[in-house]
């Protein structure tokens, strides 16, 4: 599915079509902004209701790092897909650094900014945001490998 095909923005029905992570795996919910060679970002609204939140800290559930970092990771298979449409899939190959600076709890909206760095034929390098109300709740360096 070519770029063209997709208007931006669009939600979660155009993203299951491009990568295959299904509920309750599925991290991004939009996709606001794509610019080839350069940025993607993406949205994921965090709810009591996500099952992953159930056992994590029960009373005080909190969205784990790491599934930050795996919302970033799907926002960059989406952008991989939109750049390279004849791929099947795309893969987090490298975590670099990580750091998080804010709680993300339920009803928190994820803005999810990944900023191209690099690439080299079918790897891409990516500087990754989380912010949660215009603060950033998490930073990543990491690539991801097309397939």
């Amino acid at each position: 599915m070519a770029d063209s095909e997709i208007a931006i923005p669009f939600g979660v029905e155009e993203i299951k079509t491009l990568i295959p992570h299904r509920y309750p795996f599925l991290f991004v919910d939009r996709i606001v902004s794509y610019t080839p060679g350069e940025s993607i970002v993406g949205i994921k609204n965090i709810s009591y209701s996500d099952p992953v939140l159930q056992g994590h800290f029960p009373g005080n559930p909190v969205m784990p790092g790491v599934l930050q970092i795996e919302a970033m990771a799907q926002t960059s298979a989406v952008y991989g897909r939109l750049t390279e449409p004849e791929t099947t899939s795309c893969l987090l190959t490298e975590v670099r650094s990580a750091r998080f600076r804010r709680t993300v709890v339920p009803g928190d909206v994820m803005t999810l900014e990944l900023t191209l760095q690099n690439r080299r034929k079918n790897f891409f390098w990516f500087n990754g945001r989380v912010l949660v109300a215009d603060q950033v709740a998490g930073q990543v360096e990491f690539s991801a490998k097309l397939d």
